[in-house]
C-alpha cells in the first residue's frame, strides 16, 4: 500500500508552524500576569506543578491540529502498487450496411436496430481495442475513426439510421473504406466485421477486389449476412398518401460472395437469421479476435483523510477540555 497526496504542494504550509513556535517562545514571559517581589528565595524549593507543563501542551495541541488540517487539504490517498498484467487487444472496424432493406422486420424491431444493439454490446466488451465505424449504402463513409473512446463510438452508433446515405448496397466500398481506416494501425491483429443484408449493386469497387486488398494488408474480414430464410416483412411507403405499409418479399443475400470474401482474407462467414443468432455470431467473433498484450495496471485510489480529520477533532477537543476543566484561570 502506497501513501500519496493529491495536492502535495499544500504541505509547504506546514512551515507556518515554525514562526508560530518562535513567536510563542518569544512571548512566553509576558503572556501571563506577574507579581513583583523582592526575593524568590522562599520559592526556590518549590517544584513546578504539572499544570505549568500542561500550559505548554495547550499550544502543542493547537499546532498539531493545524498540521492535521494542512495534511487534509493536501488530500492524502492510498493506492496499491503498479502491477504487470496480460490482456487482449486488436484493431477492429465495423462496416455497417444502412441501406433501406435493413429496415426489414424479421428482427426486433428491424435488422439495423438489432445489429446496432449487438454491436454496441460487442464494443463495450472490448475495452482495450482500437475500434472504428464505417457505414455504407450506395457509397461508404467513415462515421468514427479508430478510437479507444468507446463511449463516443457507441453514442454515434446509436444515432445511425437509414437515409443518411443514398440507397444501395456498395459492399466493396464498405470494405475499402474500412481498410483505409485500419491498415496503418499498430496492432498485430487487424480485422473488419462487415454486416449486410443484401447483394452488391452500387459503388466503385467490386467486393472481391476489396477482399484482395484486405488480404495484401493482412486484414481479416468477417462477413455477416443478416436476414431470415425465405420471406421477410419490408416497409414500403405509398407515393401518393405517404403512408407506410408492409409487404412480404424474398430475402436475397449474396452468401457466395460473402463466403468468398471471408475465405480469401482468413476470416469467417456467418448467417444471422434472428436476434439470438446475431448475438451468438458476435460472441464467436469476440473469441476469435484475441491478441495478448502486456500492460501496466494501477489499482483505484482511495481518499485517506478520515484518520487525519479524527486526529484534528481529537486535538481540538483535548485543548478545550484542558483549558476549561484542568487549567481554568481567573481573567
Amino acid at each position: 500500500m502506497n501513501i500519496q497526496f493529491a495536492h502535495p504542494d499544500y504541505l509547504w504550509f506546514l512551515l507556518i508552524i515554525v514562526p508560530c513556535v518562535a513567536w510563542y517562545i518569544y512571548t512566553s514571559r509576558t503572556r501571563y500576569a506577574s507579581v513583583a517581589v523582592s526575593s524568590l528565595s522562599p520559592f526556590n524549593k518549590q517544584k513546578r506543578s504539572i499544570k505549568q507543563y500542561l500550559l505548554y501542551a495547550l499550544f502543542g495541541f493547537r499546532m498539531l491540529c493545524i498540521a492535521a488540517l494542512i495534511v487534509i487539504l493536501a488530500r492524502p490517498q492510498s493506492s496499491s502498487r503498479w502491477s504487470d498484467s496480460n490482456t487482449e487487444g486488436t484493431d477492429i472496424v465495423l462496416s455497417l450496411d444502412i441501406s433501406s432493406s435493413m429496415l426489414a422486420g424479421d428482427f426486433d424491431p428491424n435488422r439495423l436496430e438489432a445489429a446496432k444493439k449487438v454491436a454496441a454490446r460487442f464494443i463495450s466488451g472490448r475495452s482495450h481495442d482500437n475500434i472504428g465505424l464505417v457505414i455504407f449504402a450506395s457509397e461508404s463513409f467513415t462515421a468514427v475513426p479508430m478510437t479507444t473512446d468507446h463511449a463516443q463510438l457507441i453514442n454515434y452508433l446509436n444515432e445511425v439510421e437509414v437515409g443518411m446515405l443514398e440507397d444501395g448496397t456498395a459492399i466493396g466500398d464498405g470494405i475499402a473504406t474500412a481498410i483505409n481506416r485500419i491498415k496503418d494501425g499498430k496492432a498485430k491483429s487487424k480485422s473488419i466485421i462487415l454486416i449486410t443484408d443484401g447483394s452488391h449493386n452500387a459503388g466503385q469497387l467490386a467486393p472481391m477486389d476489396a477482399a484482395e486488398i484486405a488480404q495484401q494488408n493482412d486484414i481479416r474480414v468477417y462477413t455477416i449476412g443478416v436476414g431470415r430464410n425465405g420471406m421477410a416483412p419490408y416497409p414500403q411507403v405509398d407515393p401518393y398518401t405517404r403512408r407506410t405499409y408492409t409487404v412480404q418479399l424474398p430475402v436475397v443475400i449474396d452468401e457466395k460472395t460473402l463466403q468468398s470474401i471471408a475465405d480469401q482474407t482468413g476470416g469467417k462467414y456467418f448467417r444471422a437469421t434472428d436476434d439470438h443468432v446475431l448475438a451468438s455470431v458476435f460472441e464467436e467473433i469476440d473469441q476469435l479476435e484475441k491478441t495478448h498484450i502486456s500492460i501496466k495496471k494501477y489499482a483505484s485510489t482511495e481518499e485517506d483523510y478520515l484518520p487525519w480529520a479524527l486526529l484534528a477533532l481529537g486535538l481540538l477537543v483535548l485543548e478545550l477540555l484542558f483549558r476549561n476543566v484542568f487549567l481554568r484561570h481567573i481573567p
